[in-house]
């Protein structure tokens, strides 16, 4: 059964930097690991993942790093330069393909989610 769990995350102002991880448990085969982003009253949008067609979304482009390690089945996103519009709750998803989908209905495994706030 694969598991995923969330940490990090928390209050910054806006300009700072903060960092969620994820880490996966019963993976075997290729994944793709992926972060999604649901604001309030808002639909879960995709982020940025780690696989093939793992491009990270426009809004976060250039401020948003997204590593992986294989051994330790972990994921993690730094965040840098932080705005307001990034508050949202961030969730770890995978799937059972090398290639990465930007859709949230692709990802049958999720995380609980964990909370970023940016202030201004």
């Amino acid at each position: 059964q694969v598991q995923l769990l969330e940490s990090g995350g928390g209050s910054v102002q806006a300009g700072g930097s903060l960092t969620v991880s994820c880490v996966a448990s019963g993976i075997s085969g290729p994944y793709c690991f992926a972060w999604f982003r649901q604001a309030p009253d808002k639909e879960r949008e995709w982020v940025a993942g780690s696989g093939r067609d793992a491009f990270p979304s426009d809004s976060v482009k250039g401020r948003f790093t997204i590593s992986r390690d294989m051994e330790k089945n972990t994921l993690s996103l730094q965040m840098n330069s932080l705005k307001p519009e990034d508050t949202a709750v961030y969730y770890c998803a995978a799937r059972a393909s090398g290639s990465c989908a930007a859709g949230a209905s692709d990802y049958p495994y999720w995380g609980q989610g964990t909370q970023v706030t940016v202030s201004s």
